[in-house]
């Protein structure tokens, strides 16, 4: 029997009470429950962040005349909505589903090639050891200070002697591997794989792609899969590279949200229909997969 339940047998309810209490905070096992300062802070951050979604329904169900009038025309979405969205995918001035399908073509390829380049990329910086390894890691994270834009005229110029103005290919080649995954992924692996379990690996007799494979991968899946999740995003909501290299005729989805804005007149609600039906997916994304890379991350910084 413990000295918790003999206390609660001799001293009464309140003595027994006062030693849990004590006992709880001897062996750091006592629960810390949020305050309602939290709680007001978290409802008020999750007002901001639904605000703009919430607002885009609000203009993808209401009529532009309505919306030339008043910018709060309604307080809630109604059924005209679907009849956008419907207008939005059956437009003759657009090809949605084309565009639905280069956009997940770009997104994926380009965030499988992220996480598999950023993945090998981070394990060698952190756990190999070769000649100019850290003024190397220091030039990858120095090129994410240079901004996008100073880039782009000799990048265009590099597409059109390829031949790649107008296709994929200038969109996905040249965003398969990010400085800011290597660095996210050398800070993770840094902390995340113990050198015992390569080393284990190695007296074992396994080779470097088999130690990579069998434990820096296994270790690095929670922060992979944040770093996908991220690039994916990036790539579906793209809009200024793809909207330099690419026609009208071989669009992604922001590019076609673009198109249903005519020269002299904006449907705001058709707009507002496009723009939700482009981010439907990723919400999609995250209803589903949230919980499960929160928990990862979570897992993953505490074997760290």
């Amino acid at each position: 029997m413990s000295s918790v339940a003999v206390t609660a047998q001799t001293a009464g309810p309140h003595a027994a009470k006062k030693a849990v209490r004590r006992r709880a905070r001897q062996t750091g096992s006592a629960t810390h429950r949020a305050g309602p300062l939290v709680y007001v802070l978290l409802g008020i951050t999750l007002l901001i962040s639904v605000f703009p979604l919430y607002y885009t329904l609000l203009l993808g169900s209401s009529d532009p005349v309505e919306i030339s009038r008043n910018p709060v025309p309604q307080w809630l979405p109604d059924a005209s909505l679907f009849t956008q969205f419907a207008t939005v995918i059956e437009s003759t001035q657009i090809n949605f589903w084309l565009a639905l399908g280069n956009s997940l073509i770009i997104a994926i390829l380009v965030s499988a090639s992220v996480v598999l380049f950023s993945t090998l990329a981070g394990y060698s910086f952190a756990k190999l050891r070769f000649r100019g390894r850290g003024p190397l890691l220091v030039f990858v994270i120095a090129t994410m200070a240079v901004p996008t834009q100073l880039g782009v005229i000799p990048l265009y110029i590099l597409m059109s002697d390829l031949g790649w103005i107008g296709k994929l290919h200038a969109v996905i080649v040249p965003a398969l591997v990010a400085a800011f995954g290597v660095f996210w992924m050398t800070q993770y692996l840094a902390e995340a794989l113990p050198y015992e379990l390569i080393e284990a690996a190695r007296v074992d007799g396994a080779s470097m792609i088999r130690t990579f494979w069998s434990i820096a991968l296994p270790a690095a899946r929670p922060a992979a899969a944040m770093l996908g999740l991220f690039t994916f995003v990036q790539q579906w909501t793209n809009y200024f590279w793809p909207s330099i290299v690419l026609s009208s005729e071989n669009p992604t989805l922001p590019l076609v949200v673009k198109s249903l804005q005519s020269n002299y007149f904006v449907d705001y609600s058709l707009v507002m229909g496009g723009v939700f039906l482009v981010t439907l997916p990723l919400l999609v994304i995250f209803a589903f997969v949230g919980k499960q890379l929160v928990a990862g991350i979570m897992q993953g910084a505490v074997k760290g």
